[in-house]
């Protein structure tokens, strides 16, 4: 082939940047059914993260730890505002809510089991609380959200603190979404829903209209539970600044901050990827909020979203966090997008049942259709016991335990005796988009974009 041919080959091969095979399929798809995509997980784009800081890690003009002689302390209390009795944790890492119904009842147990034996807290997600969990969790925070699904007052009283929920990270302003092959007889029970029918909850509470409503909700809630535990509110990331400041001024002691990497059962892809900010910058907003208010040591803040390792942990820590919340990451510690799975001590493929649903290991989105191949967001009885509460727990407590050792690891390195004194003087960015989101400064340089109006 000569030049001139291979030249013209190359032109007729090249992807157009705005209509790329990606868009060409969404266009296709959408002019064959008239239907909008429904998937699980969350955003796939990439857009600036915790990868994009590095630590400056102890060396001359700071001393390190030993790791080996030094403790460095983890201890996190959140609810300190009002309730009687905070909720006190061995390590700021939390599990997040979800719910039974998107997840198995096995699942449910299993992370109540690893929280308890890490000394963290897990949360129970939209639908009720199940005995399994409550029994498995030793601290066990009850959500309240807007559809009200399986919502009840007693439980509310054997709950260790209430979320709130107004917004959730991959779908702030829109409804949880729970399609009906999930909708089995105990979650039909429980939520007092048709079974088999597909179910979409409200976006916002039915019963008030803004922060002054939500105060008065509060309220209920503590007269409910006799002041006793903490009220957390949360909201997924947009018009953060503004909204944290309403949720302080509406009663809460904490506020939990979901970003857009945070993930769902099932919600409309235009959703994930294109509503919402990420969870950088929002922490960054969230911070400078709470210290407008001059309340950043009276009101702690749990962000949410796209946190994976021990080095996110840190770095959100750094950055005026006082404890993250973990969903996507806990699912993948059970065996989420896993090629195998462990039933009867036995390790079996789980191919065929990706190829059912028409993916493959470590592609799987596919949460929605309640026919996980390794039997974590199922309904279905034989696929959910593909997850043994046993085996399950122990993953999970792995992952746990992995990510506070790294943790602790990065706040010895610079010379912190407790992993909240980590600080943003810590950390330096390797992009100008991070650099300006999370307010420090370039790395190998003094200039933090957007600083004093400096751009």
């Amino acid at each position: 082939m000569n030049t001139t041919i291979e030249a013209k080959h190359r032109i007729q091969r090249e992807e157009s940047a705005g209509y790329d095979h990606k868009i060409i399929d969404y266009i296709h798809r959408a002019s064959a059914t008239g239907l909008y995509e429904i998937r699980g997980l969350g955003a796939k784009r990439k857009v600036p993260h915790f990868d994009d800081l590095v630590f400056l890690g102890a060396s001359m003009s700071r001393y390190p730890l030993e790791g080996y002689r030094e403790k460095c302390v983890t201890r996190t209390v959140l609810g300190t505002r009002y309730a009687k009795k905070p909720v006190e944790l061995a390590i700021p890492i939390t599990i997040a809510g979800m719910s039974f119904g998107s997840l198995s009842a096995n699942v449910k147990e299993a992370l109540g089991r690893a929280a308890s034996d890490t000394g963290t807290s897990t949360t129970t997600g939209d639908g009720g609380m199940t005995p399994e969990e409550r029994q498995s969790s030793k601290t066990l925070v009850y959500q309240c959200l807007p559809s009200r699904y399986g919502f009840n007052p007693d439980d509310v009283r054997k709950a260790d603190a209430i979320e709130m929920v107004i917004g959730q990270g991959a779908k702030p302003g829109g409804g949880g979404m729970l399609l009906g092959q999930k909708i089995n007889p105990r979650v039909a029970s429980m939520r007092v829903l048709p079974e088999g029918v597909d179910q979409r909850s409200a976006c916002r509470h039915p019963d008030w209209t803004g922060p002054d409503d939500l105060a008065i909700k509060i309220k209920e809630l503590r007269e409910i539970t006799d002041w006793e535990i903490p009220i957390y509110v949360k909201i997924g990331a947009t018009r953060t600044f503004h909204d944290v400041k309403l949720a302080v001024h509406s009663g809460a002691d904490v506020i939990v901050l979901d970003g857009m990497q945070g993930g769902t059962a099932a919600t409309q892809s235009v959703f994930i990827e294109h509503v919402g900010i990420p969870t950088l910058g929002a922490l960054r907003q969230a911070v400078d909020a709470l210290e407008d208010l001059n309340m950043k040591d009276e009101v702690q803040l749990i962000v949410s979203g796209g946190i994976r390792t021990g080095a996110d942990v840190a770095k959100a820590l750094a950055m005026g966090a006082d404890a993250v919340s973990i969903g996507q990451g806990m699912l993948v510690a059970l065996g989420c997008n896993s090629d195998t799975y462990i039933q009867n001590g036995a390790h079996h493929s789980a191919a065929e049942g990706y190829e059912k649903i028409g993916t493959a290991a470590g592609f799987c989105h596919h949460c929605h259709t309640g026919l996980c191949p390794v039997g974590v967001t199922t309904q279905d009885r034989e696929l959910e016991q593909r997850l043994d509460p046993e085996v399950g727990a122990r993953r999970a407590r792995n992952y746990l335990r992995t990510l506070n050792m790294e943790l602790t690891t990065i706040a010895r390195a610079c010379g912190k005796q407790n992993v909240h004194h980590l600080e943003r003087e810590d950390l330096v960015a390797l992009s100008v988009e991070a650099a300006a989101m999370a307010r420090v400064p370039l790395a190998g340089t003094d200039w933090t974009p957007g600083a004093n109006g400096d751009l």
